[in-house]
């Protein structure tokens, strides 16, 4: 009798000339079992049409149907006259549609060993073809040691007949069957095995990017993390994609290859694009030594088996939490707002709550969950959970957990999607299938496992999902989303457009930047040009390296930073605080970095002292006095006064009296000849290298026409970029699009204590306005200070109907933002400085990178280098009069990004500089819920809309 697995690689061999005769005589069929997967699997090929889906069955026709099967096989073998002799020449023949190129395998067709493949079949290029090969030879050299023991044999020959991994099963039928009979043969299979380590199919996830479709990358990512069989997947990608799986098909290419055990060579050497580093950066927060030494081996080797042992193991246990939240934001960060979901319809409208997962494929999740748990099963990784019939117990709830597993639903404080305890326990209570529960499980047991939170701050109430959104679709303009879901090609970034656009007509509100994913394994990409830090490949926790995103889509020029002893205390009034830890000294926020205090220089009122004394604090560093005389010093910041300067660290030499923008850095005339000076204003953070307040810029012959950020010269014209700006000879005004409301110079003050010719000035700086006119006060840096400078300040509109504002640090106005108030690394930063040239890294570099971070166009961030040394944020709405809608999710980006600073994920610290911020507290505007609408706080707010820097208005 022929084997079987021969039989299936002749059929490929000869282009399937053979198999309609097999289709047309479906009489073989006959000798299957009746209602028997093989007799199923062989009267589909009567039926199948597709010659793709054709070609997939028949290669796994032998899973369905064992070659103890004699009839059936005789049949089969009847109707492919002639087959024998080809048989009998040599077990790569069925490998030849491997294949990359069409003249490889037309001389594998025509060879009758390995050693007639030429040059033409090259090892390098044709690696799938050469590792099947291989697997066919060890095949037939393993299994003829079974000699006549037929059952032995066949169950050898199962191993290796497809191109799928070995399961458990059929190792263990192996030992069982040949263990007697041959112990060569066993010890040959094990090496083979051993060899090939079990896959889980979310390892084979960048395989999907490699798919030319866009619909088609989105189903393969659908079907590996739905599906667990290879049949299932196969033919799931077949009907979805719409493609034969041919192996010069990139994305099929790269399943095909994957399948396949890799040589000694890869063994000794892994190709470090076969990393994570994305996910590499979460393992330090593992509780437990054994999930972080797996959460490593998934994040360095992704054809390694340990995918199934950390779901089992770690994926829901509630002492990892932190380890699993971060490898959630690696994957699917928390994003605001969901739409267009057919199915979990209850989701929809809702513009300021954050989802992980909020698209079709998730919604389409939901409805074959529901379908599945209609059998009466959860199936979990480590358990599964016996239920009533869903249909008619509580099937809205159930609807509802369904939903929110496949959308997740995320706090922007813990970023957590685990369902509250206490729904868990009410519909088990109500829902679970007793009568089949294990002995000891209860409801309560199965949710302190599952979901063992009961904080409507850290968990999801299902309540809140049983009906739909009262927003409806009147909403659709206030808060958009044009990020989410992604409309960008896999290998792009998408980001909120707030240049805007010289062609109005094509103007779209977002841009897709080509990126590069932070490993081969990962599917989180930094735009071209960014500079990111990773765990370094081999180093112990801690160790990084700062590499560039370049254009061939890859990460280069990486360059190592010193250790980060992550196991090093502080020790602090003589108790220990762990790495990582915030914690209060005084009146000061602080926090534990490698044995270091990192405090902020805030200065603290002795409450219980002397009403004299307290009359006297103004909360200013050193408790200068709040007299405004401003200087200038070497880092590009405006202090109020000589005495707050040397209270923070300068000496006489290093500040000059005046408002650093107020001086002309090019006076000097610092520059060569045959360049130009021009002035470039800016805050540095890093003190290792100079800070200048100029560049100096030659002639440019041409300017990258592509290269679209529009400025304003001094004239009110508008030039495409700042190149051709200085190639038309014309001084810059401000970047963004030229506004009618800046045509007139009205000085305005901005947070950081600088005067700003015009409102457009200041918000290109990136800085929000205190109030109009030039600076005059310096702002109270504490809450307890009752009387300061402020007080001749006026303020406009200082309690706006609805808005409950804050005043951010060292302003006198008050504003209706989020203000976030950042500690930050000097050391790291000064490294960063030093890895980019002893470039400066300055308060824009972080700004522009944090502007990433916001997704909704209806805010912008704004920011300054505070007196105390804090970097303070600013997210606020930019329209004229924003909405309440608006200022909530200002309020939940504000909150999202003070939730990835404190808890370090890779979604923002992998950017640099982000990656020198270490803790953050946040303050946010509340509006009372009866306001219809939010009047304007002051002139900062209306100059957010009109500068045309941000917002949807101007695309």
């Amino acid at each position: 009798m022929l084997e079987c697995l021969q039989i299936v690689a002749v059929l490929f061999a000869l282009n399937f000339v053979f198999p309609p005769l097999l289709a047309q005589d479906p009489s073989c069929c006959h000798h299957a079992a009746e209602f028997s997967p093989c007799k199923e699997a062989c009267d589909q090929l009567a039926t199948i049409k597709s010659e793709s889906r054709l070609k997939h069955l028949l290669q796994r026709l032998p899973s369905y149907c064992p070659e103890s099967m004699n009839e059936l096989w005789v049949c089969v073998n009847s109707t492919l006259p002639g087959v024998s002799r080809k048989l009998d020449s040599w077990v790569g023949l069925g490998c030849c549609e491997l294949a990359i190129s069409s003249e490889c395998r037309r001389e594998c067709r025509q060879a009758s060993s390995r050693n007639d493949l030429t040059k033409v079949c090259k090892k390098v290029t044709e690696n799938p073809l050469y590792s099947c090969i291989s697997k066919n030879e060890m095949g037939s050299t393993c299994c003829s040691y079974a000699g006549r023991h037929t059952t032995c044999r066949e169950y050898c020959q199962a191993i290796f007949r497809t191109d799928s991994t070995p399961t458990v099963s059929q190792i263990n039928a192996v030992t069982e069957y040949c263990q007697s009979h041959s112990p060569q043969l066993l010890g040959c299979v094990s090496n083979f095995t051993k060899s090939y380590p079990i896959r889980s199919p979310i390892d084979s996830l960048y395989c999907c990017d490699r798919a030319e479709a866009t619909h088609c990358q989105v189903a393969c990512r659908r079907i590996l993390r739905t599906l667990s069989t290879e049949h299932e997947i196969m033919e799931g990608l077949i009907d979805e994609c719409g493609s034969q799986p041919l192996p010069q098909d990139p994305m099929w290419q790269c399943f095909l290859g994957s399948a396949h055990p890799p040589s000694p060579t890869e063994k000794e050497v892994p190709h470090p694009a076969k990393m994570d580093c994305a996910k590499l950066h979460c393992c330090s927060k593992a509780n437990t030594s054994f999930c972080r030494d797996m959460c490593q081996e998934i994040s360095t080797n992704w054809g390694s088996q340990t995918w199934q042992d950390f779901d089992q193991l770690c994926e829901y246990n509630p002492v990892e939490s932190e380890l699993i939240n971060c490898l959630a934001d690696v994957r699917e960060p928390c994003q605001l707002g969901c739409k267009d979901l057919t199915y979990c319809t209850n989701f929809n409208n809702r513009p300021t709550e954050l989802f992980r997962s909020c698209n079709m494929q998730s919604d389409q999740g939901a409805m074959n969950d529901i379908k599945l748990w209609s059998n009466g099963t959860i199936k979990m990784p480590f358990m599964n959970i016996p239920v009533l019939d869903i249909r008619k117990c509580l099937p809205d709830m159930w609807k509802a957990v369904a939903c929110s597993l496949q959308i997740k639903p995320c706090h922007s404080k813990s970023r957590g999607s685990v369902i509250c305890k206490s729904d868990c326990v009410e519909i088990l209570t109500q829902c679970g299938d007793r009568k089949r529960f294990h002995e000891g499980q209860t409801p309560e047991r199965i949710c302190e496992l599952l979901s063992p939170i009961d904080d409507a701050e850290r968990c999801i109430p299902l309540h809140r999902y049983l009906t739909a959104s009262s927003l409806g679709n009147s909403i659709v303009d206030e808060v958009i989303h044009p990020c989410n879901p992604n409309p960008c090609p896999s290998s792009h970034v998408c980001q909120v457009n707030r240049r805007g656009c010289l062609d109005e007509l094509s103007c779209q509100p977002f841009l897709c930047v080509p990126g590069c994913k932070l490993g081969e394994a990962s599917d989180f990409l930094v735009p071209q040009d960014a500079r990111v830090q990773v765990p370094t490949r081999t180093g112990p926790t801690g160790c990084y390296e700062v590499c560039t995103c370049g254009a061939s889509g890859r990460l280069e020029n990486c360059a190592e930073v010193p250790c980060v002893d992550i196991n090093k205390p502080c020790v602090v009034g003589g108790q220990k605080k762990n790495h990582g830890t915030s914690f209060k000294l005084d009146c000061g926020n602080c926090f534990c970095f490698a044995g270091d205090v990192v405090c902020s220089d805030r200065e603290c009122s002795d409450i219980e002292g002397p009403d004299e004394d307290r009359q006297h604090f103004t909360g200013l560093p050193c408790s200068c006095p709040d007299h405004f005389i401003p200087v200038c010093a070497s880092n590009g910041r405006t202090y109020p006064s000589a005495c707050v300067a040397r209270c923070v660290g300068f000496k006489d030499h290093q500040f000059v009296f005046g408002q650093c923008r107020l001086t002309n850095p090019c006076a000097s005339k610092p520059c060569q000849r045959n360049q130009r000076c021009i002035p470039k204003y800016r805050v540095c953070l890093s003190d290792s290298s100079d800070c200048p307040q100029y560049e100096c810029a030659g002639r440019q012959l041409s300017c990258d026409k592509n290269s679209v950020e529009p400025v304003c010269d001094t004239d009110g014209l508008i030039h495409a970029s700042l190149c051709q700006l200085q190639q038309a000879g014309k001084s810059l005004a401000y970047m963004g699009h030229c506004q009618e409301a800046c045509r007139r110079r009205q000085q305005v003050c901005g947070h950081n204590g600088e005067t700003y010719n015009t409102l457009c000035d200041a918000y290109s700086d990136r800085v929000g306005v205190d109030y109009e006119g030039h600076c005059q006060a310096a702002g109270a840096v504490s809450e307890m200070v009752t009387d300061s400078a402020c007080s001749l300040v006026s303020c406009p509109h200082p309690s706006p109907a609805g808005c409950l504002p804050v005043t951010p640090p060292g302003a006198c106005c008050p504003v209706c933002a989020s203000v976030l108030q950042i500690l930050w690394n000097k050391e790291l930063i000064n490294t960063f400085s030093k890895l980019n040239k002893n470039q400066p890294v300055t308060v824009h570099d972080v700004l522009q990178v944090m502007r990433l971070h916001v997704s909704v166009p209806q805010c912008d961030v704004f920011g300054y280098l505070s007196m105390d040394h804090t970097l303070v944020i600013l997210i606020a709405p930019v329209d004229h009069q924003p909405t309440p809608l608006q200022m909530e999710a200002c309020k939940m980006e504000a909150e999202k990004i003070d939730s990835l600073i404190n808890y370090s994920s890779p979604t923002l610290i992998s950017h640099v500089p982000l990656s020198a911020l270490l803790a953050s507290e946040t303050r946010t505007s509340s509006v009372h819920s009866g306001s219809s609408r939010v009047s304007p706080l002051s002139v900062a707010l209306w100059a957010l809309l009109v500068a045309g820097l941000c917002g949807p208005r101007n695309l």
